[in-house]
């Protein structure tokens, strides 16, 4: 006979082990919630940098694909210096976005709307865009205006959800992250986990700019808050300046003292392939980033000459 105790942790096992079950799954369980893996296009040759790989059909070997865009659903992360280019290179993606049709959202932290509005319109003029037929496709939440959005990130994800909801917006930019925590980087990990669990959850496809304080590598991952963003997001890419100050630099790189070289590089990507190779990319007269060669492939250049 089982005694009454007995039966009773009988019950609370079988309880836990019903728990356990949805837990755990096998591999192919996960195969329709899978997302389909395409690219979402930025308006530069990132669109060519992150990768897909298939089958070839003629030899039966893997080959690469380029996805045409940053992973569909990738939160990425933009960190770089001062002048780098991250809120070029966000503000370019928001307006092609946009212009294909799509819904943005844009969280603006740093820059008031009012000013965020010019940017966007000088992007789209430059890109050949009529930005009367693409500003409809734009929603803003300007935080950089309300503290109570900055300093509060429940309050800001609440807003985000009613913009995200109204509009139906499948591309979010938050221009900077890193405002949202400047003051109290020991809580850079929980404010960026709850913004990329939001952005999963709505699923968005979302660049998200960090900033780097003074004493940190310039070409590295790290930003304000440490590796807090570059540990929770899905890639992220890293934009650099050089000035061309030594006999040296002029020597390697080819190019006069003062002389400014930019570079990009993807440091990961968990969701698809990418080029991990450092690219040299300018901004050019009309405010757009173009990216233009492998920097081993520029020295080796300057080098010949």
């Amino acid at each position: 006979m089982i005694d009454v105790d007995s039966r009773e942790e009988f019950k609370r096992l079988e309880k836990e082990s019903k728990k356990f079950e949805k837990r755990v799954l096998e591999l192919k369980d996960l195969r329709r919630k899978a997302p389909r893996l395409f690219g979402i296009p930025t308006g530069t040759k990132l669109d060519e940098m992150f990768f897909t790989v298939e089958i070839d059909e003629k030899t039966g070997k893997a080959i690469k694909k380029p996805l045409g865009g940053i992973p569909y659903l990738a939160v990425v992360n933009v960190v770089g210096v001062p002048d780098t280019g991250k809120s070029v290179l966000a503000e370019q993606f928001a307006v092609t976005q946009a212009a294909r049709g799509y819904n943005v959202l844009f969280v603006t932290v740093e820059s008031p709307a009012e000013f965020l509005y010019n940017a966007l319109k000088q992007k789209a003029i430059a890109l050949g865009y009529d930005f009367s037929k693409l500003e409809d496709n734009i929603v803003i939440i300007d935080a950089a205006k309300e503290e109570s959005l900055r300093e509060n990130v429940i309050s800001l994800i609440k807003t985000m959800e009613y913009a995200v909801d109204l509009k139906h917006t499948t591309v979010t930019v938050i221009d900077s992250i890193t405002g949202l925590y400047e003051h109290r980087e020991m809580l850079a990990r929980q404010i960026v986990r709850r913004i990329y669990n939001f952005l999963k959850d709505k699923r968005q496809t979302a660049l998200l700019v960090s900033q780097k304080r003074s004493s940190q590598g310039s070409d590295t991952a790290e930003a304000a808050g440490g590796l807090a963003v570059a540990h929770i997001v899905d890639s992220t890419i890293v934009l650099d300046k050089k000035i061309i100050s030594t006999k040296w630099d002029e020597n390697t790189y080819g190019l006069p003292l003062g002389s400014v070289i930019r570079t990009l590089r993807i440091d990961g990507c968990r969701m698809s392939g990418h080029d991990s190779d450092p690219w040299i990319f300018d901004i050019n007269e009309f405010g757009l980033i173009e990216i233009k060669e492998k920097l081993s492939e520029f020295i080796r250049k300057q080098k010949k000459k």
